[in-house]
């Protein structure tokens, strides 16, 4: 008895390449000794076995499924549905006890209405038309010229276009293509020294499935501390869906990948700074120059599903809000906006206590009323344990900073002597601290007088903490003697 696939309600637009609403029925091949029935929950059947996903910063994962085979003695061919869509078969392995690969393909061309009209180009498929008024069904042969944007048919001496003219039509097409599969598959020819139930371990590299740290930090005015919420989101394009994984996260880059996604809200994200990076160690796992995060608990990742997990969770560690101003060169500058940041440190003492993986740090503030209120966000590098952060959250309004170069003169052939004069607004009801940052100290540059006593944060990079009164204005005086 020949196999039947039919479409309900098959409709196309004729000059636009819009596919309607269908319904599929189709009969497809289940993997061979899989256990492909549905789950408790009612959902599609999944002939995965134990999961488990090594997701990489760059948007590259690592696949290990162990399932069970019942195999023959010899040679004998074994799919395995449910891989991802985008799966780089190249970097294929199948283990087990006994057994070696001779062979394998990869099946990508899913079984959809669209394609099946495709793959029957040049064949016969039996129209059935319902008259709306009396419910009587039509039956016509009728074979497929062309499916491009389309469908051209011969039905007799005639041509015509399959096309929306509101009457209910079904497509009845005598078999399901070979070549088409229901799910992504991949068949692999095997020789079995032993045969019977026989574990095994196929593992493949794919696209399309990555993670990205996004950070929710909570700054208490008040008690000059923050609460941060460290969130993993999971990203899943490749086709398939994952099913109660084990899933590790691996923080760094192993290759080059492409940028972060453009963020809305505030505008262009600034930077966080390193001020000092840290020097510390724990316990969590490395693999080479990488860190491991393992997911607490096994979890579902559904293809087009983004899904957030919590990996940190932090509260009151010590921070403090101030502001900001960089200065590159020695120049003249108009009054320009001071940076809002907020400083602490990832250190195990008096910090968050952990590495920061890269990612995007989002910062809110209580108002008056104690709501959380949005105040900025940064991209945030890899950031080693006991760092000194910096995170920019926006421009301040109330408070400028001014860069006059006073002197500047030549003292011999190699050296130069440069007097910088820094003046300060504010125009908030208190008193502010502004850091004033020179960078760019390359070299032996000497501080030769300073109104304000600075420190050298570190190699090319010195602060000097001015304290600006309320509705008043400071002012800071440096001597630098360079080679240039």
């Amino acid at each position: 008895m020949k196999k039947i696939a039919s479409i309900q309600y098959f409709n196309l637009l004729v000059g636009a390449s819009v596919l309607l609403p269908m319904s599929l029925a189709a009969q497809s091949s289940a993997s061979s000794h899989q256990n492909d029935a549905p789950n408790a929950q009612g959902d599609a059947p999944n002939a995965q076995g134990d999961v488990s996903i090594t997701i990489y910063n760059n948007g590259q994962s690592l696949i290990q499924d162990k399932r069970q085979l019942n195999l023959p003695i010899g040679r004998s061919k074994q799919q395995f549905p449910d891989v991802s869509a985008r799966i780089r078969s190249e970097t294929v392995t199948l283990s087990g006890p006994g057994i070696g690969i001779v062979e394998q393909n990869f099946d990508f061309d899913l079984l959809t209405p669209a394609k099946l009209m495709e793959k029957a180009v040049g064949q016969t498929v039996t129209l059935i038309r319902t008259n709306p008024a009396s419910g009587k069904e039509t039956r016509l042969r009728a074979k497929v010229l062309a499916a491009n944007g389309g469908v051209v048919l011969q039905i007799g001496n005639n041509i015509e276009v399959l096309r929306d003219d509101g009457l209910p039509v079904r497509v009845i097409f005598d078999k399901v293509p070979p070549n088409l599969r229901a799910r992504p598959t991949l068949s692999v020819t095997l020789e079995s020294q032993n045969g019977g139930q026989t574990p095994t371990t196929l593992s493949y590299l794919t696209p399309n499935l990555g993670w990205e740290a996004d950070y929710v930090t909570l700054f208490d005015e008040a008690k000059q501390t923050i609460d941060v919420q460290g969130w993993v989101t999971l990203t899943n394009k490749t086709g398939t869906s994952y099913r109660n994984a084990n899933i590790m996260l691996v923080a760094g880059k192993s290759a080059p990948g492409k940028g972060r996604r453009n963020f809305g809200g505030f505008g262009r994200l600034g930077t966080a700074t390193i001020e000092q990076a840290g020097t510390e160690s724990n316990s969590r796992e490395r693999l080479g120059d990488f860190y491991l995060y393992p997911l607490s608990s096994r979890t579902t990742v559904a293809n087009a599903q983004q899904k957030q997990v919590s990996f940190m969770d932090v509260k009151g560690a010590p921070a403090r809000n101030t502001y900001e101003f960089n200065v590159g060169r020695f120049n003249n500058r108009d009054f320009a906006s001071a940076s809002s940041v907020l400083k602490f440190t990832t250190s195990k003492s008096g910090g968050l206590g952990d590495q920061l993986p890269a990612g995007v740090m989002r910062v809110y503030m209580q108002d008056r009323r104690g709501d959380p209120q949005f105040i900025g966000e940064s991209l945030i590098e890899s950031t080693p344990l006991g760092s000194s952060m910096s995170i920019k959250t926006g421009d301040a309004f109330d408070v400028k900073v001014k860069s006059v170069v006073e002197v500047r003169k030549r003292i011999n052939r190699s050296r130069w002597q440069t007097t910088m004069r820094y003046d300060f607004t504010n125009a908030r009801s208190n008193m502010i601290m502004v850091d004033l940052v020179q960078s760019g100290l390359w070299g032996d540059v000497r501080i030769e007088n300073q109104s304000i006593k600075g420190k050298r944060v570190s190699a090319d990079r010195m602060e000097w903490p001015v304290a600006v009164p309320a509705n008043g204005k400071a002012s800071l005086t440096v001597t630098f003697d360079t080679r240039y």
